[in-house]
Parts: structure tokens; C-alpha cells; sequence
């Protein structure tokens, strides 16, 4: 890869992750992703969806979760991930570890558990492709205890950096934060939905990335904020910056992301495009903007990347494209 894209090193990984000098980034470890995993169950309604009685849809299966597609995306990018989640003790269970394993994920430290099933997740979306409601049930995570994740200090010391996503209880987010700490390596969080923002409100100042939507965004600025109101979106960046976190992205939805530093901020529309499958978009922007800034990519050039991989995976049936690489993004660059 070459061209004056690789030469805007404006604001580099190591520029932007700088609020505390004793972080130092090792871009070719790996990155340690912490959170849900399970199945999918994603309906497309074919007409409106009719209360009490059965839709008629096109109903997908596939495994999921945020910390699941995050690690993937990565791998397929060619970053090392270690995927650091719980599964229950049956068949979805393996079967989403063996698909991993098989998409280039380190899943070593994946804890089975007998105390709950295997996440999954059940979405229904309208003939559009617009998400109408979801349920999801990944207690499953509670099997990821500060015990264990204490237990695992010698693979946080030979990692890049941490993402974690707030399925997490409270007392392992903040084992989580300590870990990091001790490793000198930051921690970047996907707030993951309106109900569990929230919990990452007590650590807003020891994140270096965040990536909420504009509900996520809401709910820890104690703001109300529309999609269709970036400049809203962008103070509501502004402030968790000034909260102190170094990096702040809003997605907001088909109006686009808005991203905000000490240093910059800035707005990128989003690209119109047919919506088969909404599932996992946010995932592949999160994983791309992270694995931009890695590897020396500008915050800004990270964003559009980030974009064009989310619009990308928007027109793909499942939660993940099977061979997305960062040649794929620059040969389909929208922005």
C-alpha cells in the first residue's frame, strides 16, 4: 500500500494516545477485545410489522455481539485479536469458538460457562433495513469475573491496547481499567446500547476512544441528541472530551459520525446506500478506526475508512464481510 494517504501522519496513534506518557503502544501485539459474543437471529420484515400475529420475513442466523465482531473485523484486517468473552457449555458455544479460531481470532482465553446458555441476540428490522426492536440475552458475561480477568496480567502486558464493550459488569470494567493500567497500555469502549451506557460513566476519564451512537451519546452526556443534529452531536463529543476521554466518534446513522480530540474535530456525512442487513456496521467502523490509528493512519483518514467499511457491511448479509482488508476499504473509499 502507498500514496499520500500512508504520508498524513496529522495525528498518529502515538500522537493522539499521548494524554498519559507512560503508555507506550506496540502496534504489532495484539489487541485484547473483552466483551459479548453469541448468536444472531436478525428478521427482515417483508411489509409492516402486524402486532399478534406471524410477519412474513427473511430471517438470517450468524454469531455476533460487539466484542465478538470487533475482534473479527480486526483479524480480517490483519491485527491480532484475542477475544476475551464467555460462551455457554453447548453447541452454539463451540461452534461460535471454531468460527473464530477459523476467521484468525486468538480464542484462548474464551471461558465456557455452565451457568448460562450462549449469548444470542434477536433483532427485527423493516423492509428498509432499519432496526424496529431487539432483545438480547448475554448473561453469559457475567462468567467474566475480576478473579479471571486478574488472572490473565500476563497477556494484558503483551497487548496493544484493550476494547472493551459495556456488557461488562461494573466490578470487571473496573479490574479491566486497573490491568490496563499496570500494563501501560490504554483502553478504548463501545458503550453498546441506551441500557448499558452508563456503566462506563465512572470511567470516562481513564478511556482514550469511545464510539457511542447518539442515544449511547445521551445518555453520558445527560443530553438529548437527534441524529439529524450533528453540531449537537459534536458538543456532546466536545464535552466527554473535556470529561477526558482523548478520542470521542458519534455515529448517527444514516446523517453520518461526528469525531472530537483536544486538538480537532470534524463531520463526515454518511454515504446513502441500500440497507440488506444493519447488523454489525457500527462493529466494523469501531475495529477500522482502531486499526487505522495503529498503524499510523491520520484520525481523519482513520474516520473515512471507518465509514466506508460500516457502509460496506451495511450491504452485507451477516455481522462481519468475510474478506474485508484494508485493500478493500481503499479500493472502495466513499468519502
Amino acid at each position: 500500500m502507498s500514496g499520500p494517504t500512508w504520508l498524513m501522519l496529522l495525528l498518529t496513534m502515538q500522537e493522539i494516545f499521548s494524554l498519559d506518557r507512560e503508555f507506550s503502544l506496540s502496534p504489532e501485539n495484539p489487541v485484547l477485545v473483552i466483551g459479548g459474543a453469541g448468536v444472531d437471529l436478525i428478521g427482515r420484515l417483508q411489509g409492516d410489522l402486524m402486532a399478534g400475529t406471524s410477519n412474513p420475513a427473511n430471517i438470517r442466523t450468524s454469531y455476533g455481539g460487539v466484542a465478538r465482531n470487533v475482534a473479527e473485523n480486526l483479524a480480517r484486517l490483519g491485527q491480532k485479536s484475542i477475544l476475551i468473552t464467555a460462551v455457554g457449555d453447548d453447541h452454539n458455544g463451540g461452534q461460535l469458538i471454531n468460527q473464530a479460531m477459523e476467521a484468525g481470532v486468538d480464542t484462548s482465553y474464551i471461558v465456557t460457562t455452565t451457568d448460562h446458555p450462549t449469548g444470542s441476540y434477536l433483532g427485527v428490522v423493516n423492509p428498509h433495513g432499519v432496526l424496529q426492536f431487539a432483545l438480547d440475552d448475554i448473561n453469559a458475561t457475567s462468567a467474566l469475573t475480576p478473579e479471571y480477568i486478574r488472572s490473565l496480567s500476563g497477556v494484558f502486558r503483551e497487548a496493544s491496547l484493550v476494547v472493551i464493550d459495556a456488557n461488562l459488569p461494573e466490578n470487571t470494567l473496573r479490574t479491566i481499567f486497573s490491568q490496563a493500567r499496570k500494563a501501560r497500555i490504554p483502553v478504548c469502549a463501545d458503550p453498546t446500547s441506551t441500557s448499558l451506557a452508563g456503566r462506563l460513566l465512572p470511567f470516562l476519564n481513564r478511556l482514550r476512544f469511545i464510539t457511542p451512537n447518539s442515544g449511547e451519546a445521551g445518555v453520558l452526556t445527560d443530553q438529548v441528541i437527534e441524529d439529524n443534529q450533528p453540531e449537537d452531536a459534536l458538543d456532546a463529543a466536545k464535552f466527554l472530551v473535556g470529561q477526558g476521554v482523548e478520542i470521542v466518534l458519534i455515529t448517527l446513522a444514516e446523517f453520518g459520525v461526528v469525531y472530537a480530540t483536544s486538538e480537532t474535530s470534524g463531520y463526515f456525512p454518511a454515504i446513502r446506500t441500500t440497507i440488506v442487513d444493519p447488523t454489525g456496521a457500527g462493529d466494523a467502523l469501531n475495529a477500522t478506526v482502531m486499526f487505522s490509528l495503529l498503524n499510523g493512519i491520520s484520525l481523519d483518514d482513520a474516520v473515512r475508512l471507518g465509514v466506508t467499511a460500516a457502509t460496506l457491511t451495511l450491504r452485507h448479509r451477516g455481522s462481519v464481510i468475510k474478506d474485508l482488508s484494508l485493500e478493500m476499504l481503499y479500493d472502495q473509499l466513499v468519502i
